[in-house]
């Protein structure tokens, strides 16, 4: 049962990095909108440490890509 909450979970986390990658492309970094808010105070906490150990890419981000992928082998373990 555990397992199947922590899976839970993990799915939820991936839905907001994806809201968070889609929502940088229409709101603005200053956005006082609760929702915005929201997903970068989840996102944030999981991005951040990624971005850290990143080299500059210039204009990309890929610490959202990095966290998917991450979230994805942790799933895959959880399964099996």
């Amino acid at each position: 049962m555990g397992w199947y909450v922590l899976y839970q979970l993990l799915s939820i986390v991936e839905l907001l990095i994806v809201a968070r990658v889609i929502l940088s492309w229409v709101a603005s970094p200053v956005s006082r909108n609760p929702f915005v808010q929201f997903v970068r105070g989840v996102t944030d906490p999981i991005l951040s440490p990624i971005r850290s150990v990143l080299p500059r890419t210039g204009m990309f981000d890929l610490s959202p890509m990095i966290a998917l992928f991450a979230i994805y082998l942790i799933q895959q373990m959880i399964a099996r």
